[in-house]
């Protein structure tokens, strides 16, 4: 079991800070799981007793709200996926869904907290994960409410090739609605947009392949779209 952990390949960084024999506790309080595209792994509403970290692929985030379903937030791995939850409360707040197949480590929560009690440098990059995932929440809070549509799409589209699929072909991991839902826009905008951005030479669109042509004028449609 011990190399479950220690020779891990996509360890978050705070646990690069644990020594071996922490790697090896963590080893003996882990379980993985391979979870398939549409697979929900973390239900909203349900207890949360388990450190959730996300080692390969790609999830969403998403709550139910008074109205409907709404996406939060996308996250590749390595990434831990649960902690404002799993600690704020002993209630999942959100839901997590595979949006493509994903391998994901379940930590009892006791010997997480044991290391931040007593390794300061794995708290620290906790600390700082936690800090760099409040900030990017407060700049799509803002992007989401103040940008048009155009603007929106075209920020996801360059998020998906920059910071997801690293290349700018890529298949699109949501449907026209979920991307709708992402933005805050309906369904048939999305599709119009996607429409109007081929037609300007901005993208190919063949199928769910999306190719961006011309990166350059996205960037500007996204920062000031």
């Amino acid at each position: 079991m011990i190399d479950l952990c220690k020779f891990c390949q996509h360890k978050s960084k705070a646990s690069e800070q644990l020594s071996d024999s922490e790697l090896s506790a963590q080893s003996d309080n882990c379980a993985e799981y391979r979870f398939k595209k549409g697979d929900r792994i973390i239900r909203q509403g349900t207890l949360s007793s388990n450190v959730v970290f996300l080692r390969e692929g790609l999830v969403k985030l998403h709550m139910t709200g008074p109205l409907h379903e709404q996406i939060i937030k996308l996250t590749n791995g390595p990434s831990y996926l649960g902690l404002p939850t799993t600690f704020g409360d002993k209630v999942n707040h959100y839901s997590v869904t595979a949006i493509e197949d994903s391998l994901v480590c379940f930590i009892d929560l006791n010997t997480f907290k044991t290391f931040i009690m007593n390794n300061p440098g794995f708290a620290f990059e906790l600390f700082i994960e936690l800090c760099i995932n409040e900030l990017n929440s407060y700049h799509r809070c803002v992007n989401r409410t103040q940008k048009q549509v155009s603007g929106s799409l075209a920020e996801n589209l360059l998020f998906f090739a920059d910071d997801i699929y690293h290349s700018d072909e890529f298949i699109l991991p949501l449907s026209r609605e979920e991307l709708g839902n992402l933005i805050d826009a309906s369904r048939e905008s999305v599709s119009r947009t996607l429409n109007e951005f081929q037609n300007e030479g901005l993208i190919q669109i063949d199928s769910k392949k999306i190719i961006l042509l011309d990166k350059k004028r996205l960037q500007l449609i996204s920062q000031y779209g």
